[in-house]
């Protein structure tokens, strides 16, 4: 019971003082002036960013500062062979920090493109502020001169989206298994965002290219440079610009501006919902009836006779029926069209828990019979209930 309770004391100081590291950082006000930064001269600009995270980060930022140089020499100057990923931010190599022995990923964000000082600061902060094992590990970051460069830790596997969405040949598709474990994983870094950090945390870009694998196939969120502090007090929602990913958005956020956790909730449920069908969000090759995930899904979460249809052809039935039928409940309680309605992250995990826990009990697929993949096998509850509460079978 002594160690129990040492636990606990450790981790209620954690908490206060994560809470008492984000109230500063919100009290500071400066979040929104980041977008309008100008400066007069390259000295200034050069300075500018490294001293602000200091000072808004009161002494809580671990992460390391790197010269340009440094990272030249880790990523043996950017080398197109340490070449891991490209994206509308930049791009992410592959390097080696050799005073600590350490495999990294290093994003340096397009001097042009869309992700800027702004952006930069919030990411920095957050994943300075914010640590769990479901969200990436920053290591440091560089910002001489007009470089932006995060460095986090080396995720072996890439992202979700490598290893589901236009899948190569020489790619095994993930398994039913595999998949449920990573979605349980990503729906414990936002329930942790919405939950634990205080004030909550909306990640507002919730995409399986953000979901990245380590070696054992378990997800961290990245990219944190959408990141919003969420509502406090009696405040409802927090009104902002629509930001991310098309498709991905919760309607009445991409309709109204006005965000909330259960945006994020909505975000998931696209995920899951491609993590389930192996299809993209928006795949223009498809039939124009298919072509959007959420629109090509709504009708057959109506009619459990097509639940299967909506499988991943690569898992080739190797997946449980009722385990099938739990998770498409999930996935469209997620994306209710009203956001009161849908579940809290909380819910989701404990919902993914269920499934995880019955899942390695159940036949798959092909070894059921008609009668027990009859739609019988999941109560239509499961995924009608218009309260937005997860009702376990």
């Amino acid at each position: 019971m002594s160690c129990f309770g040492c636990c606990m004391s450790k981790e209620k100081i954690n908490r206060r003082s994560l809470k008492k590291s984000i109230k500063e950082y919100q009290d500071t006000k400066k979040l929104a002036s980041f977008a309008k930064l100008s400066f007069k001269s390259d000295s200034s600009r050069r300075h500018y960013i490294s001293e602000e995270i200091k000072k808004i980060g009161k002494g809580n930022i671990t992460a390391k500062i790197f010269t340009f140089r440094e990272l030249c020499v880790a990523t043996q100057n950017f080398r197109s062979e340490n070449l891991l990923g490209e994206g509308g931010f930049g791009r992410v190599y592959k390097g080696h920090i050799a005073s600590t022995n350490q495999v990294v990923a290093v994003k340096q964000l397009d001097r042009n493109g869309f992700q800027g000082n702004r952006e930069f600061l919030v990411e920095v902060l957050m994943l300075s502020l914010l640590h769990h094992p479901n969200l990436v590990n920053l290591v440091g970051y560089c910002a001489d001169g007009d470089q932006r460069i995060l460095v986090y830790e080396y995720m072996a596997h890439g992202s979700l989206e490598d290893h589901l969405l236009e899948l190569p040949p020489n790619r095994k598709p993930l398994d039913w298994g595999t998949r449920m474990k990573i979605a349980e994983g990503a729906a414990r870094g936002l329930e942790y965002l919405h939950e634990t950090a205080d004030p909550p945390v909306i990640y507002r870009d919730f995409k399986a290219s953000n979901i990245l694998l380590d070696d054992n196939f378990n997800p961290k969120l990245s990219d944190f440079g959408l990141a919003k502090l969420g509502p406090t007090g009696d405040k409802s929602h927090v009104s902002t610009r629509v930001m991310g990913t098309y498709g991905y958005c919760a309607p009445e956020y991409a309709l109204t501006g006005q965000l909330t956790t259960k945006s994020d909730v909505y975000s998931f449920g696209v995920v899951f919902l491609e993590l389930i069908t192996g299809r993209r969000v928006i795949d223009n090759t498809r039939p124009t009836e298919e072509q959007n995930l959420v629109s090509w899904a709504q009708p057959l979460f109506r009619d459990r006779r097509k639940f299967t249809l909506m499988a991943d052809p690569f898992l080739e039935e190797q997946y449980p029926v009722k385990g099938l039928y739990q998770a498409l409940a999930v996935a469209a309680m997620c994306l209710q069209e009203e956001a009161d309605t849908r579940p809290l992250i909380s819910d989701v995990v404990t919902a993914l828990e269920f499934l995880s826990v019955n899942n390695k009990n159940s036949e798959p697929a092909h070894q059921l019979d008609n009668a027990s993949a009859s739609p019988s096998a999941a109560s239509p509850d499961t995924y009608s209930d218009s309260s937005g509460e997860i009702k376990s079978i």
